[in-house]
């Protein structure tokens, strides 16, 4: 291997997401917003990219296009230095067939890796809410002699039948003995028995080594064209699969509240509860970290406007992100996440929730512990999340958690 190998990223964003619904009735799961001002597909993107690596694709297939746009007007890298971020569709190159598998869709695009050369290959999801560092993780791959490694984060052993697990082999924890998914009776780290190692959905590999494991893949008849769950096993078998801790990944200006946070955003209440973490006085998740920026495409927009200071009706808010072009006209925010366009009229709440662009909030509406997609009108005197009965009645889902989720463009009168 090259001390310093040419290194081609790609990011797999072809997530249907329907556990999301509605936020994915219209857009594939990396393009939904979050936290104000970003898109999934950003945090994963920013990873790369702060890691030194500026040759990335991205594979795209479901609902793409509002995720194709974004990255094409945000993701502009030089070409002189012959760096980009490319948006890559689903093309039916080996078959009449879209993308059967996370697998099959790198496999479809084998032409790009065989052009780029790499020496190694970064594989990563796109929707994950996280700070990582990849060239710590590709140094430890190499180092390690293996010819594909998995990220995997530390989790109680009473969640392991929630997660793909790693058993690690007890003589040497970087190598991996078996991939479990699911496990009910799972063994703990030789270093922390009430701990298990779930992998992230990261990996890195030898680029030829990729390149076949790919192959036999496509031309195997019991498989289901799955990373996680065909590719990565193979490896295993064949004893080439190591491990990579992410423990052991020192992000720059990280903190310890907020090292090693990595969250899936694979259900509406763990979506919002990652939203959630953004906005404590010292965030779980911190999006003020220059030293590793999260990076997206916002701008154009005037600052955040608060107007009205008269008894009972103030525009305020409190313990809440406001993203630029917010405008607060004597409403009252709190601990809420508003993104750039919304408007709240006087005397009109919005508590515990998560607001998405151009959503109007007109005079006396209640909005607590809600998801507003794109483009609500929450008419005057309107109630979101207040009477969950109510909610239901119009339509609206209703997460086992007690959240309410109101559908892009929806008029709530």
């Amino acid at each position: 291997m090259a001390k310093n190998p040419r290194v081609l990223a790609i990011v797999l964003a072809g997530g249907e997401g329907k556990r999301l619904m509605p936020l994915t009735a219209h857009r594939a799961k990396p393009a939904v917003p979050f936290g104000g001002i970003y898109r999934l597909v950003d945090f994963a993107l920013s990873n790369v990219i702060n890691s030194g690596y500026l040759r990335v694709i991205v594979l795209t297939q479901y609902k793409s296009h509002s995720l194709d746009r974004h990255v094409s007007k945000t993701w502009r890298m030089s070409p002189l230095l012959g760096n980009y971020v490319a948006s890559v569709p689903a093309q039916q190159r080996v078959g009449k067939h879209w993308y059967l598998g996370s697998a099959d869709a790198i496999y479809q695009s084998a032409d790009i890796i065989e052009d780029e050369k790499p020496d190694i290959v970064v594989v990563v999801g796109a929707d994950h809410v996280y700070r990582m560092d990849f060239s710590q993780m590709v140094d430890a791959h190499i180092e390690s002699g293996a010819k594909a490694t998995v990220a995997a984060i530390r989790q109680p052993i009473t969640l392991a039948d929630q997660f793909g697990v790693i058993d690690v082999e007890p003589s040497d924890p970087t190598r991996i003995r078996e991939f479990l998914e699911k496990p009910t009776n799972p063994i703990g780290l030789p270093d922390s028995p009430n701990e298990v190692l779930a992998s992230m959905g990261n990996y890195v590999f030898d680029a030829d080594a990729l390149m076949e494991a790919l192959k036999r893949d496509a031309d195997a008849s019991e498989t289901a064209h799955d990373m996680g769950g065909d590719i990565i096993p193979a490896f295993v078998a064949r004893g080439e699969a190591g491990v990579y801790d992410f423990i052991r990944n020192d992000v720059p200006g990280s903190t310890d509240r907020d090292r090693n946070y990595w969250r899936d955003v694979g259900t509406l209440d763990a979506y919002y509860e990652a939203n959630k973490d953004l906005i404590a006085v010292q965030p779980v998740f911190n999006l003020y970290n220059n030293e590793w920026p999260v990076y997206t495409g916002y701008t154009g927009l005037p600052p955040a406007k608060f107007v009205h200071a008269g008894p009972g009706r103030m525009g305020h808010a409190a313990d809440s992100i406001v993203s630029p072009g917010v405008l607060v006209s004597g409403g009252t925010v709190a601990g809420s996440i508003l993104s750039p366009g919304v408007t709240l009229h006087s005397w009109s709440t919005v508590t515990d929730s998560v607001v998405m662009d151009d959503v109007h909030i007109h005079r006396h509406a209640q909005v607590h512990r809600a998801v507003l997609d794109k483009n609500v009108r929450v008419g005057e005197r309107a109630r979101i999340g207040v009477d969950h009965d109510e909610d239901r009645a119009r339509g609206f889902t209703v997460t086992e958690g007690g959240l309410t989720v109101v559908p892009k463009g929806t008029v709530v009168n």
